[in-house]
């Protein structure tokens, strides 16, 4: 089983259709992409994809969430997922980056329960470009 973290806390997954490896990627499917996927590979179909999710592999693996940031430069709108090992202090990076929700294993949610993402959730109030520049 996994956890969907968002702002508003843990909640089981609500996403029903397959997830897809990105070659095998069809419409109405969602995609799961590589850390080491080159984002490009989606330009031109990104409109008929409802859901991206994005592997890390490791905490100190920061590949995905450049991926994210490429996504969504690139116009990409639908849901973005992380997926992996990402904790809870690097919560609001992901959201700065792009996604949407991080997929987490019932482990990771019990090392790392639910009230210390939320504490991360008003990822708005703490980013320290908009604190210089203010």
């Amino acid at each position: 089983m996994s956890i969907i973290v968002t702002d508003a806390g843990f909640r089981p997954d609500d996403w029903t259709p397959p997830i897809s490896a990105l070659e095998d990627a069809r419409t109405g499917h969602g995609i799961d992409l590589a850390s080491s996927a080159d984002p490009q590979e989606l330009a031109g179909r990104l409109p008929g994809i409802d859901l991206i999710r994005v592997d890390f592999p490791s905490f100190a693996d920061g590949r995905g969430f450049t991926i994210a940031r490429h996504l969504r430069l690139m116009g990409y709108k639908g849901r973005l997922r992380a997926r992996g090992h990402v904790i809870a202090d690097q919560y609001a990076m992901a959201r700065r980056a792009g996604f949407d929700e991080i997929e987490i294993s019932d482990d990771l949610a019990a090392r790392q329960p639910e009230d210390q993402w939320l504490f991360r959730a008003d990822w708005r109030a703490h980013d320290y470009q908009s604190r210089l520049r203010g």
